[in-house]
């Protein structure tokens, strides 16, 4: 150095301006094109948080629906297929997911519902994904989530959205969409793929082909089910016998046991349950395997990474092919590492300075952020003299969603008190509402639901 002063700037900005988002709103002649949306012309707007002409947005919603209204209740997709979680108005996440799982014109889709609230691009991630589904119906699937209906989505933040946004003709085009979804999908007559999981009224595949879904979810019943259930907390290590017992977390529905699963799987020929609903803090879950296949019984896959931008959890999708166990875990592997290397990038090289080669010791990136800052004593001490604390700082994936789990239930619905169990709980759409079968009374019998009264969740 030649010793001469060095003069640095407070008050000069890194980044000297961030472009505005389009005041432009893309016109029908700019988006569609021989009746079907221009991909490239409508993610390039899209990102640039541009919105759309509304005779546009209404058009797209509409004429997806139409799409989804002749599509079964339960679909029959087959492999390969990338299978998507959660995504929670993550749009910039859900145009990383395509860029990483490759275009949908030639890599197959299946989304597991849950596109909307919370995040804050729920409109987007719902026109963009609707927009693909016109161009490609035969090779992107989209199944309903618990998130998609009129009663969470005035409960959070999709219905504000789309006021803000646009209008509230097209949050209730998009509510009337919504009701189309399919339910379920039969993947390669191997995978059930649903959002949440198995009810104690769904004995086989036929049962789910025979339930109307063209209205809003029910606050109990299959529907909800299918929706709403988790497996339960201690799954695969479960101390009591019952197949199905009261979900207290979501306030609703059921939390569903291992040998239900297994008994389900072996019933209906099937190798295991795909589904969503819960946020993963690798992306994704197997659970214990099948002793009759030697596969996992069950596996949760959630595709919003940094979820709320506070759980710091990884986002996930499956492959669904003959090695998708080792696909699985290599993608988390892969992302972990991609991850480590964004997210602690001060710390990383902090570390290799430290070291007489310059480089990072064998392992320490898979070894997650804890390696990194146990590999040296010094590294830890240099990281927290760099960064100093916060006090108020979520420190890992189990605080947030603790944090966070008042979110995870229904919330409370304005037309009941559910003062007498499910038996009475009715809805605006079924006011006369029919009494549970037999199982389902049986399942009751075993702890009885309510109607819940927290907020809820994903």
């Amino acid at each position: 150095m030649s010793g001469r002063n060095l003069h640095f700037s407070t008050t000069e900005r890194a980044i000297k301006a961030v472009p505005f988002p389009p005041t432009q709103r893309l016109t029908l002649k700019e988006v569609f094109e021989n009746g079907k949306p221009k991909i490239d012309i409508l993610k390039n707007h899209l990102v640039k948080e541009g919105r759309l002409e509304e005779e546009v947005a209404l058009k797209i919603i509409n004429d997806g629906a139409a799409i989804l209204r002749q599509e079964k209740t339960m679909i029959e997709v087959d492999a390969p297929i990338t299978v998507c979680g959660d995504i929670h108005g993550q749009f910039f996440d859900l145009m990383k997911l395509f860029e990483v799982g490759g275009s949908p014109s030639n890599t197959s889709y299946l989304f597991l519902g849950d596109y909307v609230d919370r995040g804050y691009f729920s409109i987007e991630c719902i026109l963009f994904l609707w927009s693909l589904k016109i161009n490609h119906p035969k090779t992107l699937f989209l199944l309903r989530g618990n998130h998609e209906c009129r009663h969470l989505t005035e409960y959070f933040t999709f219905k504000q959205e789309c006021r803000i946004k646009y209008s509230e003709q097209v949050y209730d085009a998009c509510m009337d969409t919504f009701d189309c979804l399919p339910l379920a999908a039969l993947l390669n007559q191997q995978f059930l793929c649903v959002h949440g999981g198995m009810s104690p009224e769904i004995t086989c595949l036929d049962d789910i082909r025979k339930l109307d879904r063209f209205k809003e979810p029910p606050a109990f019943g299959p529907v909800c089910d299918l929706l709403w259930s988790d497996p339960s907390e201690d799954y695969g290590n479960e101390k009591i016998s019952e197949h199905y017992m009261h979900n207290t977390v979501r306030g609703c529905s059921y939390f569903y046991s291992y040998p239900a699963v297994c008994e389900f799987l072996q019933n209906n020929n099937l190798l295991s349950i795909i589904r969503a609903h819960e946020a993963q803090d690798a992306g994704y879950r197997m659970y214990r395997k099948s002793q009759t296949t030697g596969f996992p019984s069950l596996i949760t896959i959630f595709s919003a990474p940094n979820y709320l931008d506070v759980y710091n959890n990884k986002g996930g999708s499956t492959l669904r092919k003959e090695i998708i166990k080792n696909k699985i875990r290599a993608i988390g592997k892969m992302a972990r590492v991609f991850s480590i290397l964004r997210e602690e990038n001060e710390s990383v090289l902090t570390l290799k300075g430290l070291t007489p080669s310059g480089t990072l010791p064998l392992g320490v990136l898979s070894g997650g952020k804890q390696t990194i800052e146990t590999a040296t004593v010094e590294a830890v001490e240099a990281r927290e003299a760099i960064r100093g604390f916060s006090l108020h700082k979520i420190h890992s994936f189990e605080e947030a969603r603790g944090l966070d789990r008042i979110n995870e239930r229904m919330p409370p619905r304005k037309d009941s008190q559910c003062p007498d169990g499910p038996g009475k709980l009715v809805t605006p759409e079924q006011p006369n509402a029919a009494p549970r079968s037999e199982k389902g009374r049986k399942a009751d019998n075993v702890s009885e639901p309510c109607c819940g009264t927290g907020g809820s969740k994903t």
